[in-house]
């Protein structure tokens, strides 16, 4: 399977964790601006069942200005993705 993020595994249950997530992006800094439950998605437009995984979009926005000012294009990847996803219920 291809990499394509840093991740950490924790030992907790799914919702504490997503809320645990979301403090820890507020302490540094990071807004919410936007939330995909995606397992809520996948159920509505698939009707397919998986395990909770929401994304969430987050954004500094003073480091998303600088980044913009540097290069434009790097709006194409604003916000900053954060996955919280259920491996092991």
């Amino acid at each position: 399977m291809a990499r394509y993020t840093l991740s950490t595994t924790v030992p907790s249950a799914f919702a504490p964790t997503l809320e645990r997530v979301r403090a820890a992006l507020a302490d540094v800094g990071f807004g919410v601006i936007t939330e995909i439950d995606l397992a809520s998605t996948l159920k509505t437009k698939l009707d397919v069942d998986v395990p909770p995984h929401v994304i969430l979009g987050a954004c500094r926005p003073g480091l998303a200005h600088q980044a913009l000012l540097a290069d434009p294009s790097i709006a194409a990847v604003l916000p900053c993705n954060v996955v919280v996803r259920s491996v092991d219920e």
